[in-house]
């Protein structure tokens, strides 16, 4: 796919996804939506990619979407047309993200609103730049969170730090996403993707591949279980395969020999075949 609204380079196992229509404050498009799509599948299916850095060009991170006269003129005569629910095009893309087996570090180099905001709720790892900006802005123009937000915020930041931000629809400083829990981190805009490169390449270089996908899909489900069981039932199957494996013997051998490990599984072949364990959640087909 030719890529005209992102940039999507690999470099070093670490994939930069860059939104790219710095014009428009990286507005957010069904195309962008498209490109996003196949960029994650991109990175999923590459075995040299270890992680996915997610960040935007010139001065902002995502103003949200783009919906200009024509294309607002569009959605509403669709939605009156038809008593039936799509899919909301923003959850599509943050299913995407949480269903993929690479880990993904949010680079938040300036606003991020809206579909901004919500679209970094899928990943797994939030820095932010000292001139970043939030907002979950839906209430103030007479719509409603989209994009998963509603399962994904309450469980990153709690029921009333998600309800604050949501119900008030203000926007919000990177101090104040720092305080909240939203981000882990706040470095200055020459920092940021020195900053993500560097946990990139952390991960990328000290870390067996399927041990962290299966470590990514445990954290996310069992954000959603009801009692500890279920992670210590999945948990003994992820724990058992990987106690067979050739990584588990390369990590104990690297440890004993003070080496790095020089881990062989890939992804693409070597997941357990009860991965994946989970579903997504129903929806209505328009």
């Amino acid at each position: 796919m030719d890529f005209t609204q992102i940039r999507y380079e690999v470099n070093d196992a670490v994939a930069l996804l860059t939104l790219n229509r710095p014009e428009r404050l990286n507005a957010w498009t069904e195309q962008m939506k498209d490109e996003m799509i196949a960029a994650a599948d991109m990175a999923d299916a590459d075995d040299g990619v270890r992680v996915l850095v997610v960040t935007g060009a010139g001065r902002a991170f995502c103003a949200g979407a783009d919906l200009d006269p024509e294309t607002f003129a569009r959605r509403r005569a669709e939605a009156q047309a038809s008593p039936r629910a799509p899919r909301d095009r923003a959850g599509q893309l943050t299913l995407k993200l949480y269903g993929i087996r690479k880990p993904i570090i949010a680079a938040i180099n300036g606003p991020a609103v809206g579909i901004g905001a919500t679209m970094t709720l899928a990943m797994d790892i939030r820095l932010a730049a000292e001139q970043a900006r939030f907002g979950f802005v839906f209430n103030r123009r007479g719509m409603v969170p989209e994009g998963c937000s509603t399962w994904f915020l309450p469980h990153l930041v709690g029921f009333g730090q998600a309800a604050e931000w949501i119900y008030t629809g203000r926007v919000f400083s990177a101090a104040e996403a720092l305080a909240g829990r939203l981000v882990s981190r706040v470095v200055s805009a020459e920092e940021l993707l020195p900053a993500a490169h560097r946990l990139a390449r952390e991960i990328a270089d000290h870390t067996s591949a399927v041990s962290t996908a299966l470590s990514r899909r445990l954290l996310w489900d069992m954000l959603g279980a009801g009692h500890p069981m279920e992670a210590h039932r999945i948990e003994s199957r992820c724990f058992h395969y990987m106690f067979r494996s050739a990584d588990l013997a390369e990590g104990v051998g690297a440890f004993r020999e003070k080496r790095p490990p020089r881990f062989t599984m890939r992804p693409s072949v070597h997941m357990p075949d009860f991965y994946p364990w989970h579903t997504e959640p129903p929806y209505e087909e328009g």
